[in-house]
C-alpha cells in the first residue's frame, strides 16, 4: 500500500470484500466498492427536516452538487456503520448513533474520466440539534430543509443533486420508522 493514499474496500456483486484498491485508482478504473451515504435527520415543531450538504467544489467528482449529509467509503477493515459515524464527526462535526437500513449498487460515469461503482450502505440517524460545524475541506454549504420541500425541490430541480441521492434518499425516508 502507498504512503498517504486513501483505500476502499473493493467488492463484488453481494457486497463481500475482494481486495482493496487505492481510492483514485478504483474510481478511474471504475471497479465496484463499498460505499455509504450518511443521512441526518431533525424532529422539527410541524415537519421532519433533513440535512443537506452541498459538495465542495474541488471534490474530485460532483462539486458543488448538493446530496445527504455525507457520504464516503469505509477503509479497508473499518465496519461500515462506524466509518459513517467518523466522516459525519469530520465533515460536519455531528456525533449521533447511526443505523444501516439497507444499500443498493450503482455505476455513474463523470465527464472527468472517474466512474462511481458503489455498493452504498445508507445509514440514517436524527439529530437532537442542527449545530453543524462544516469541515470547508470538505463542505462548501449545507441546508436544514423540510423533506417535502426537498421532494419538490428534487422534482423541479434534479440536475443540482448528486448521482446517488435520490435513490439512497429513498431507501432513508422507507426506514424513516425504524430510528426515531
Amino acid at each position: 500500500m502507498k504512503q498517504n493514499s486513501e483505500y476502499v474496500i473493493l467488492v463484488d456483486e453481494n457486497d463481500h470484500p475482494t481486495g482493496s484498491e487505492e481510492k483514485l485508482k478504483a474510481h478511474q478504473d471504475g471497479l465496484c466498492h463499498r460505499a455509504f451515504s450518511v443521512f441526518v435527520f431533525y424532529m422539527a415543531e410541524k415537519e421532519i427536516e433533513i440535512l443537506l450538504q452541498q459538495r465542495q467544489f474541488g471534490k474530485y467528482h460532483s462539486g458543488g452538487l448538493w446530496t445527504n449529509a455525507c457520504c464516503s467509503h469505509p477503509k479497508p477493515d473499518e465496519d461500515t456503520i462506524l466509518a459513517g459515524e467518523r466522516r459525519l464527526f469530520e465533515e460536519l462535526g455531528i456525533q449521533i448513533k447511526l443505523k444501516d437500513v439497507g444499500g443498493f449498487h450503482y455505476i455513474a460515469k463523470f465527464e472527468n474520466g472517474l466512474t462511481e461503482n458503489e455498493m452504498d450502505h445508507v445509514l440514517i440517524g436524527f439529530s437532537q440539534n442542527k449545530t453543524v460545524d462544516i469541515n470547508p475541506q470538505e463542505v462548501n454549504a449545507v441546508v436544514w430543509m423540510p423533506i417535502s420541500e426537498l421532494l419538490q425541490d428534487l422534482i423541479d430541480h434534479p440536475k443540482k443533486y448528486t448521482a446517488w441521492f435520490a435513490p439512497a434518499l429513498e431507501i432513508a425516508l422507507m426506514n424513516l420508522q425504524e430510528v426515531k
